[in-house]
């Protein structure tokens, strides 16, 4: 039997039928208040049917303020709770622990659906951005901090098995860490102890809002890519040291391309920096073109212990129920609009799926 197939224990007991996790994706299939969509339930379901392992929701919004986008499931609201308890009840149904990803979109917030001006470490213009985005004051920080721990005792109430803090991507956390979007010279900003300062005391509030039995981790843009800017590969190892001691019961690296080394050092691979600071009892997730078993395989001989699985996810809905069989060859794009509907996107997801070139054919 592949090790993909093996179950994956938490420092903290808790244990996962195998090593496959849905990467929580953007895919606007809930309603406009943030209570759950029926699409975004099917989508979700989907998946554990299909024996993924672990469910991760799409990014939830902790505070209205902290919106994305469009249609965008929340946890921001005691009224968001029966929604997310028909999810974590209909993954657990098929055996998969349910998780949230939770998160604050910073700068990225969109002030066209959340209805206030986006805020951030620094101010926008301050840092070459057109967001409009204002500095944050000390009472955003510490209204912040607590709407993370509400969020995450939302989803414990609901029946989730835990919660993925969105650390990566150059969301709020991020941006609060880099050391180009993070220009403040308070307590919030300058050294590499300041800057992560907000990432550990968000990461510290949900730890003591919630059960020792529920899980907590955290992901992670280990160097800059894409919207994550102003990282370092180093600072981020001693940040994972810290998180570590902060209580996460995981750590998730996303890198957008597994089979890639790292940027500061070309020799090395990220998971076999990150597994040299981070305990055996910690699982690392990794995420990045993970598509065939040969990946998941190559991805945990490098040091993960679980894959993230996103596009590859997408077109097949039962990824997890065709490792068995060696010489299975996964769905890649192109596919039709037709067939990502019959695997559980509506409209708005494939519309979102026809910005990636080559994706949706036709």
């Amino acid at each position: 039997m592949s090790r993909i197939l093996e179950p994956v224990i938490f420092r903290n007991g808790a244990q996962a039928k195998n090593r496959v996790a849905l990467a929580a994706m953007t895919n606007g299939q809930s309603n406009v208040d943030g209570t759950l969509g029926e699409d975004e339930l099917r989508w979700l379901e989907m998946r554990a049917k299909g024996g993924f392992g672990i469910i991760a929701t799409c990014a939830v919004h902790v505070s209205k303020h902290g919106q994305g986008w469009p249609g965008e499931l929340g946890i921001f609201d005691d009224a968001h709770i029966p929604g997310l308890k028909r999810v974590a009840d209909a993954i657990c149904e098929y055996g998969s622990l349910p998780m949230a990803q939770i998160f604050h979109g910073g700068l990225r917030a969109d002030r066209s659906v959340s209805g206030t001006q986006p805020w951030s470490a620094s101010d926008a213009t301050e840092v070459g951005n057109d967001s409009g985005a204002r500095a944050a004051t000390g009472q955003d920080i510490e209204g912040v901090i607590a709407d993370f721990a509400e969020a995450a005792r939302r989803a414990c109430k609901a029946g989730m098995a835990g919660v993925e803090i969105h650390g990566a991507h150059g969301y709020l956390l991020t941006q609060f860490l880099s050391r180009t979007e993070n220009r403040r010279t308070d307590a919030w900003g300058g050294t590499l102890e300041k800057r992560a300062r907000l990432m550990r005391e968000v990461t510290r509030a949900v730890r003591a809002a919630v059960p020792e039995q529920f899980i907590v981790g955290v992901r992670l843009s280990p160097e800059d890519n894409g919207n994550a800017r102003g990282l370092d590969l180093d600072e981020n190892l001693q940040l994972a040291h810290w998180l570590v001691e902060d209580g996460i019961d995981f750590l998730h690296l996303s890198l957008w391309d597994y089979t890639k080394n790292t940027t500061k050092r070309p020799e090395r691979h990220a998971l076999q920096e990150f597994r040299a600071v981070v305990p055996q009892d910690v699982p690392i997730f990794v995420a990045g073109q993970i598509w065939t078993r040969d990946d998941g395989e190559k991805a945990l001989a490098l040091g993960a212990d679980v894959i993230a699985l996103g596009r590859s996810a997408i077109v097949n809905p039962d990824w997890p129920r065709h490792v068995t069989d060696a010489h299975w060859q996964p769905q890649r794009p192109p596919v039709t609009a037709a067939q990502l509907q019959s695997w559980g996107l509506n409209e708005t997801f494939i519309n979102r799926m026809r910005g990636r070139k080559d994706f949706v054919a036709g």
